[in-house]
């Protein structure tokens, strides 16, 4: 491993234990309650997909009261606004910063479906930016196409040493399984793709093991922890891009092993000895992809309806 990315690991992890996340801690400590059993999704019919958005709904008022009791008044403010009729959550727990799953369009008519799985920093006090990037893909791919923003794993901070490791996809992985598995019940002859950003690229890679969807894209990506596509064990394609602005770029692909850890995400999705397929990101920045007019905004949504040609 050249000497420079050694380097360059170590500082991470130097800086990880140095700067205090005052964000995620603040986040993961606002108090809610257990939210309610959901069964599993039986189908996609408008009265069951009604039954479990009202269902979460009550889950989401919960921790709005909650969170107002507490002293935390601009979560109670975002839960408010995420308990509106307009919104439809398959499910929502607001323990340990959040774990939601939206829906953006029709679910019960969508023939195309995006699981969306965001990547580091992402909880109930950042969930805007998901929310923005879901609703524009939605909007891109039109009347038959849903977009599922899944936020089913505590992401790690952008600075930390969880970052550089697979433990907290790991950890993530049999979630999102079972999570696309029970959207393929629901929604058998739905074409569906997982659609990942940078940490939640970890997250596709460590689930993708004959995960029964037909695209898989990485946008963003630090790694998958795989060395190739092909050690990702999935049968579906496999997609990554990679803007020219995008800081992503300088993080070393590769692994490091030290006495207390395993650093590292593996090879870089957009390098040819990958064997990914690669899609146009244009000049996007790292948190741009699915801006409204961009090349790549275009490109995985084209990916994601089977138009990639």
């Amino acid at each position: 491993m050249p000497y420079f990315s050694r380097l360059l690991l170590r500082a991470l992890v130097a800086a990880a234990v140095a700067v205090p996340i005052s964000g995620a801690a603040g986040s993961s400590a606002v108090p809610a309650p257990v939210p309610a059993v959901q069964p599993p999704l039986s189908s996609a019919e408008p009265a069951v997909l009604a039954g479990r958005y009202a269902a979460s709904r009550t889950s989401i008022l919960a921790a709005e009261r909650s969170a107002a009791a507490a002293g935390h008044p601009t979560r109670a403010g975002a839960l408010r606004a995420m308990a509106g009729r307009d919104r439809t959550f398959l499910s929502f727990d607001g323990r340990d910063g959040g774990r939601t799953a939206e829906v953006f369009g029709d679910l019960s008519r969508a023939g195309t479906i995006a699981v969306l799985v965001p990547g580091s920093d992402t909880d109930l006090d950042s969930y805007g930016r998901l929310h923005g990037g879901a609703t524009r893909l939605a909007a891109q791919l039109g009347e038959r196409g849903a977009v599922v923003a899944w936020v089913g794993y505590r992401t790690p901070a952008t600075v930390s040493a969880q970052v550089l490791t697979t433990g907290l996809a790991d950890e993530a992985a049999p979630g999102l399984r079972a999570f696309v598995r029970e959207l393929r019940a629901a929604k058998p002859d739905a074409r569906i793709s997982l659609v990942c950003h940078s940490y939640g690229a970890v997250v596709c890679g460590s689930a993708a093991p004959a995960l029964p969807v037909e695209a898989i894209v990485l946008y963003g990506s630090p790694g998958t922890g795989a060395d190739t596509a092909a050690a990702l064990r999935a049968t579906a394609d496999v997609w990554a891009g990679r803007g020219t602005r995008d800081w992503i770029s300088g993080v070393p692909h590769t692994r490091v092993t030290l006495p207390f850890a395993t650093l590292g995400l593996g090879a870089d999705p957009v390098a040819p000895g990958f064997g990914a397929r690669i899609f146009p990101a244009g000049t996007a920045a790292h948190s741009d992809y699915l801006k409204a007019g961009t090349p790549s905004l275009r490109a995985i949504s084209a990916i994601v309806a089977g138009h990639d040609g």
